[in-house]
Order: structure tokens, then C-alpha cells, then sequence
């Protein structure tokens, strides 16, 4: 086991090699000039010079490439030159509401969506089934911006349930202090129960927004691997016994069916990490999306190539750790692991 994740170790260090060339070279195949869409189109041509000789722009891509490189081997991912920050501070202060939504969306997705693929499956044919799938395929097919206007339109506007966007009331936002920038932690630190509650309002919008594709994803594969795990002898067996067919799913087929489940769980987790751009956008959530939207909109090099980096390194990780899950549910994987 060791052995095997000092290679998974390595296979990412060099695949996050692969990804700083990827995201070094497109960056500055974007058209337009850095230091015009920073400074403005007013800007005379020697503060232009002086902006691309600070942000190194003036120098061969080559010798931009090993700079960077060499920043990145000190964990300094430089600056923004439009915010004047540290990209690494930064990403330390809009991941957490990335994540504390992503979280959200991947608890509402993992608990309906298991829940959705067991009754389908234990109804194959039948009319819970049908329905399920149905639901499963309109939430794939259904685009996320356009199902966020929609939820926004009758859940905020006209039933007035939600609010439309933001982490928290602004006056109760004036009351919390912020020590981890995770606003459902922070407000219990702080004992602010309204808040608190006033928080996870306003975080339910957009984690059914975010989730609804992943959890149409779990529910397909939680019923096709079930299905599958169902038509064993052992099943079979377990019926004859005697045992009810919630004890028996329950039990016996569900963690057997769960290793596809957990693999399908692990890449959407990733994916919603680095993809809910358009969810942060719809609902002015201030996540690591957003930030990189503003960063591409005025070329901000540094943040950037710091972002993707960071997302890429995540979703590595998540991966990693669904890997090792496998093991800890199949024994078989954990003698296969051991004997590599």
C-alpha cells in the first residue's frame, strides 16, 4: 500500500508538471494585452512598458516558463497585478465558500441520490422506477444556469422563500467574525444560531443548483451497480434465508454495489470544486469560480495559473483518496495494493 501511493504521489506531481505547461502556454495564447486590460485603455505607453516589465511579459516565454517553475518549487504563486494581493492568500479566502458549497451540493446529491438509485432498483419495471430515471435524465440534461434562473425565479421571487444570492444577510454579516471565511463555522463560533440558520437559507439555492447533476449521475450508477449486485447467488441465498429486502439491500448488495458509486462521487466532487463558475456567477457567491471569471476577464496571469493549479492539485487529491477508500470497502484491493 505504501509503495502504491509514493507512485500516486508521483504520477500527480508529474501530471501537475503537464498542467502548469498547459495552463502557462494558454494563458498567453488569450488575445489581448495584460498590462492594456489592467491599467485601462487610457494608460500611456510608459506605464504599459513598466506594467509588462514587473509582470515579466517583456522577457522570452521560455524564461517566463522557468520562473515560474522556480516560484512554484517554493510554493510562491506570485501576485495579482489587478488586486495587487497574494495569489496564495487569495485562494485561501475564496476556496472556502467554493467548498462549503460544493459540500452541500455533494450531500444533497450522495443522500438523494443513493437513495433514489436503491428504490429504483428494488422497483425495476415498475413505476418508481420510471419515474426516477426520468428525473435522473432531465437533471443531466437540464443546463445549470438555466435550472438556477428558474429556482431563483419561483423559489426567491415569487414564492419568496430563499434569498437570490450572497452567503449571508448583510446585517447579520456585520455581527460575524471572520476565522475560517467557512460562513456555517464561523456562525457557530460565534454562537450566532440566527445566523447560522440564515446561512444554510442562504446556501440551499444554489447546492440544489450545483448538485443536480451529479446527484441524476449517482442515481444512475447506484441503480445499474445494485442491479448487478442483486442478481448474485449470495443475494439469492440471503432471501431464502428468510431476511426482509431492506435487510438484505441494506446489508449485503448496497455496500457491495458501492465502489462505481464512490469512483462516480469521487470525479463529480472534483469536477464541482473547479466547476461551479456558473452557479457562483448566477447567485453572487464569492468562490473561487468567481474569482478566476475576474482573473481570465483581465488577463491576471498569476491568478490564473495559480487557480487551475490549485483546482488540478484538489481534484488529484480527491481522487487519491477515493482510490484508497476502494480498499478500506474491497479487501480484495487492499491484497492487490499490498502484493504491487
Amino acid at each position: 500500500m505504501t509503495a502504491y501511493l509514493i507512485q500516486r504521489l508521483l504520477s500527480m506531481l508529474l501530471s501537475l508538471l503537464g498542467v502548469s505547461i498547459l495552463v502557462f502556454w494558454m494563458v498567453h495564447l488569450i488575445p489581448g494585452d495584460p498590462a492594456l486590460m489592467i491599467l485601462g485603455e487610457r494608460a500611456n505607453e510608459a506605464a504599459l512598458q513598466e506594467l509588462r516589465q514587473q509582470m515579466g511579459l517583456d522577457q522570452p516565454k521560455a524564461v517566463q516558463y522557468a520562473r515560474f517553475l522556480s516560484d512554484l518549487s517554493r510554493l510562491d504563486l506570485g501576485r495579482s497585478f489587478r488586486t495587487k494581493g497574494l495569489v496564495a492568500e487569495e485562494i485561501g479566502r475564496h476556496f472556502p465558500p467554493t467548498a462549503e458549497l460544493t459540500l452541500a451540493a455533494m450531500l444533497f446529491a450522495i443522500v438523494f441520490g443513493i437513495l433514489a438509485g436503491v428504490i429504483s432498483a428494488i422497483n425495476r419495471g415498475g413505476f418508481w422506477d420510471f419515474a426516477t430515471m426520468f428525473g435522473a435524465l432531465a437533471g443531466v440534461s437540464i443546463p445549470i444556469f438555466w435550472l438556477g434562473l428558474m429556482l431563483i425565479l419561483l423559489f426567491a421571487h415569487q414564492l419568496d422563500l430563499f434569498p437570490v444570492s450572497g452567503r449571508l444577510d448583510a446585517l447579520l454579516d456585520l455581527e460575524i467574525e471572520r476565522r475560517t471565511n467557512f460562513m456555517l463555522l464561523d456562525t457557530l463560533l460565534a454562537g450566532n444560531l440566527a445566523a447560522f440558520a440564515d446561512a444554510v437559507w442562504h446556501l440551499i439555492l444554489p447546492a440544489v443548483t450545483l448538485g443536480t447533476v451529479p446527484l441524476a449521475i449517482i442515481t444512475r450508477m447506484t441503480r445499474s451497480s445494485l442491479l448487478e449486485v442483486l442478481n448474485q447467488q449470495y443475494i439469492t441465498t440471503a432471501y431464502a434465508k428468510g431476511l426482509s429486502q431492506w435487510i438484505v439491500v441494506g446489508k449485503h448488495a448496497l455496500k457491495n454495489s458501492l465502489i462505481p458509486v464512490i469512483t462516480v462521487i469521487g470525479l463529480e466532487f472534483g469536477y464541482l470544486l473547479g466547476g461551479a463558475i456558473l452557479t457562483e456567477h448566477i447567485f453572487s457567491w464569492p468562490g473561487i469560480g468567481s474569482w478566476l471569471l475576474k482573473a481570465v476577464e483581465a488577463r491576471d496571469i498569476r491568478p490564473i495559473q495559480g487557480g487551475v493549479l490549485f483546482i488540478a492539485a484538489l481534484f488529484m487529491s480527491v481522487n487519491l483518496i477515493v482510490d484508497l477508500l476502494y480498499a478500506y470497502i474491497d479487501p480484495r484491493i487492499r491484497i492487490q495494493s499490498a502484493a504491487v
